[in-house]
């Protein structure tokens, strides 16, 4: 944002108001062992087109600036129509902010209640609330909103879960009393179902898996969820790879009784980390333990369509004992992100979208897989992420792609020991053949 930073006069008009004659004297009680008594070493100021200048010719040195990226785990790079961007800022949603007053936030309102109908849809489920921070969060809010609803001690979480979202379950529960306990996966890269069996029990409040998984296998959530219920267990299914939903048959339509997951690829551009969406969804005979806030239709006293909260059970609305959250907003910019990105592309759209990452994802698999010392680590079906297993290893061919500006994939060593020589590749709809072929070339080489 460009800005006029505050002149000597503005400073002393300041300073006489607060009643101080300088700085020095503003800043005295500050202990002076702390304070820095010399000019900082920087350079002489630049008018605001030199500025701008610096930095864009300082960008260009980044040798990651203008590289092809194989990345996903979690952040993956999508199309975003500009009606998106256009839409969103507008001024009618200038202050997405929490909508504490119904009766002036409608516009807020209704568009909170479009994304969770649109949720609702994708994920086959009954009850959608206004978003989450992020999927991380969600699996951890799911969890919790388990162990209400079943009061016992164990929740069963795959290994292929986001090893991400089980560190943000783990900080959850840490001091709460409910035990985490990991479920292995097959040599399909799926749920270990024999392990499953094993571990499940009358102790167990829920089974929680992802689909597709940290390995990029979609899983048997059907065979996952009458296992979980064989025990009178929830079943919880987390989405890292929202678009996903355009094609794979709903989590709820195959007996999940929570979903929850990311929702970065409805139009929230990868930038550095955030911001990202988070999404839950439940049966509706879970309502009353379902976290954050439920925006609602009604009608008002003279019969016309208006929008309010419906359910709102988090701290600042319900005693602190009885709140089932602590989540103190809703990300409703990044929600009105992804209403327009999905109203935009609708559901034909949507399918496209997917089936164009699995065509994509399958021919660089393909590709990838004739090179000699390379092999395909799991052989799941997948949709758009794949694990590639490299017989002299991944760090060597990491390198050499990167110093060609090309990110290959992700290292899988750091979560996965026992994968330390396999990378996961991500290959999407923004992914043009000749970049696959470039890359399929560039590992060649470096193999």
């Amino acid at each position: 944002m460009s800005y006029i930073s505050l002149g000597d006069k503005d400073k002393k008009e300041m300073l006489a108001r607060i009643g101080v004659s300088s700085t020095a004297e503003l800043f005295h009680p500050i202990p002076r062992e702390i304070k820095l008594e010399k000019q900082l070493e920087v350079p002489s100021p630049l008018t605001e087109p030199e500025l701008i200048h610096y930095f864009e010719t300082a960008a260009q040195k980044n040798k990651f600036h203008t590289c092809v990226s194989f990345l996903g785990a979690g952040a993956y790079p999508h199309v975003i129509p500009y009606v998106v961007d256009y839409i969103s800022s507008r001024g009618e949603f200038v202050s997405p902010y929490t909508p504490y007053q119904p009766e002036v936030s409608q516009g807020t309102l209704q568009v909170i209640f479009e994304f969770q109908t649109l949720v609702c849809q994708l994920s086959g489920m009954e009850i959608a609330n206004a978003s989450l921070y992020d999927g991380a969060s969600g699996a951890a809010e799911a969890v919790l909103m388990a162990h209400r609803l079943k009061g016992r001690p164990k929740v069963l979480v795959a290994k292929t879960l986001h090893p991400q979202y089980k560190k943000t379950i783990q900080t959850y529960v840490k001091n709460l009393g409910i035990q985490i306990e990991e479920i292995g996966y097959s040599e399909r890269g799926e749920v270990d179902f024999e392990h499953l069996e094993r571990k499940l029990d009358d102790d167990t409040s829920a089974v929680v898996s992802q689909s597709p998984n940290f390995v990029g296998t979609v899983e048997d959530l059907k065979r996952l969820s009458e296992l979980a219920h064989s025990h009178d267990a929830l079943s919880i299914v987390v989405v890292a790879e929202a678009v996903s939903l355009g094609i794979l048959e709903a989590p709820g339509e195959l007996g999940a009784d929570i979903v929850t997951g990311e929702g970065q690829s409805f139009g929230l551009p990868l930038s550095f980390g955030g911001p990202y969406l988070g999404f839950m969804t439940c049966r509706k005979e879970f309502v009353r333990q379902f976290p954050g806030r439920i925006a609602g239709q009604t009608k008002d006293v003279e019969g016309r369509r208006g929008f309010v909260l419906t359910l709102s059970t988090r701290e600042q609305h319900i005693r602190r004992e009885q709140a089932t959250s602590n989540i103190c907003t809703n990300q409703a910019l990044c929600a009105l992100r992804a209403t327009i990105f999905l109203e935009t592309l609708g559901g034909e759209g949507l399918r496209e979208l997917a089936w164009q990452n699995i065509q994509k994802a399958n021919y660089a698999l393909e590709r990838l897989s004739q090179v000699e010392g390379i092999r395909r680590r799991f052989n799941g079906n997948s949709f758009n992420e794949f694990v590639l297993e490299f017989s002299e290893g991944w760090s060597k061919v990491d390198n050499f792609l990167r110093e060609k500006g090309v990110i290959g994939g992700l290292s899988l060593g750091t979560f996965y020991p026992e994968l330390e020589n396999c990378a996961l590749i991500c290959v999407t709809e923004m992914h043009k053949k000749e970049e696959i072929d470039r890359l399929v070339e560039l590992m060649e080489e470096a193999i």
